[in-house]
């Protein structure tokens, strides 16, 4: 077998001293930016990892990233924190870093648990999921100044231009604007919505793509809600489906906030005898493919890749949170549409 690289190694390819390797692993922001590139190019082409024990005892830092681990609450579109966790391990294992899952049923159980993490050393970052308006969790990492990135905005103002911390989402509204831009070019005008009550930021971003697709096509808008509920969503639709539209053309397809609402579309449009009716829902899970519905898929991979970067820089194995190359306090991942 391959002797792995070592330190040495990295320092003769990057035509830099040892010290200068260790510093762009353990205090890389004293290192000049020409140079820690090129040594992070070296890392990165020999396959060079650190010792992870030995770097702990000499940098007292715990290499571990803390992430909250969701209950579970069965469902359909738990699968995506899930493909994000297991693709934010992987992805933090290849820059030498682990991840420590920690559970908690509420916001002020997971600020204890995440105090007493970091207060402990076991964790040099945190990483918090599903984030919200007026968010203590983001408030409390900030006023005791944790290292963390959020998946999902802060949803404040501005959360491009002037954002209140580091963080990466999917970009829903993108998502369903392709949605809805492919239902009205193949189904027709009256391109429906189904989507959950006003007043969840994913759901009201998501709902933004659909409506100004159809804004920007001249179409009048039809807006249904659910909360995410298969059953909720097939009985929404099954009325609407029922109702005398009167001089109004019936509904040409939906496009959904999310699987399970596709999923209850799609029963009651079949039940409602139009079991060909589009549907498009958001997440691609598992159920709607293999239903056989188009979704929109939120690439949580992708999403872990842009955690990491936020978090350590884009080759970096060790916790300093910044801003992208990109000179950006966030990273917005493009979703893809998936047809079927």
């Amino acid at each position: 077998m391959a002797k792995p690289p070592t330190v040495e190694d990295v320092a003769r390819a990057a035509g830099v001293s040892r010290q200068t390797v260790s510093n762009v692993l353990n205090t890389p922001e004293i290192v000049r930016e020409a140079t820690r590139e090129r040594v992070q190019g070296a890392i990165a082409e020999l396959g060079y990892r650190p010792h992870a024990a030995a770097r702990r005892l000499r940098t007292r830092r715990s290499s571990t990233i803390g992430i909250h681990l969701d209950p579970y609450a069965g469902g359909i579109s738990g699968v995506v924190l899930d493909r994000f966790v297991h693709a934010l391990t992987e992805r933090a294992g290849d820059r030498g870093m682990r991840i420590q899952l920690y559970a908690a049923r509420t916001p002020i159980d997971e600020i204890d648990r995440m105090r007493e993490l970091t207060e402990s050393g076991e964790v040099d970052a945190v990483v918090i999921t599903g984030t919200f308006h007026g968010d203590p969790r983001t408030r409390w990492l900030a006023d005791n100044a944790v290292p963390f990135v959020s998946f999902g905005r802060p949803w404040g103002e501005d959360d491009v231009a002037s954002p209140a911390h580091l963080w990466v989402d999917v970009d829903g509204a993108a998502g369903t604007r392709a949605a809805t831009e492919h239902l009205l070019a193949h189904a027709g005008e009256r391109i429906a919505f189904l989507g959950w009550p006003a007043g969840s930021g994913t759901g009201d971003d998501r709902e933004r793509g659909w409506r100004e697709t159809m804004a920007a096509a001249g179409a009048s808008t039809l807006r249904f809600t659910s909360e995410e509920s298969v059953g909720r969503a097939r009985g929404v639709v099954a009325t609407a489906l029922a109702e005398d539209w009167e001089d109004r053309a019936p509904i040409d397809g939906i496009v959904c906030v999310s699987d399970s609402l596709a999923i209850g579309a799609h029963l009651a449009a079949a039940s409602a005898g139009r079991p060909d009716l589009p549907v498009i829902g958001f997440d691609n899970t598992p159920a709607i493919e293999a239903i056989g519905l188009s979704s929109v898929e939120q690439l949580p991979e992708r999403v872990a890749s842009g955690v990491l970067e936020l978090l350590m820089g884009p080759t970096g194995s060790v916790v300093a949170p910044r801003i992208t190359a990109s000179g950006e306090a966030h990273v917005l991942v493009e979703p893809r549409l998936v047809l079927r």
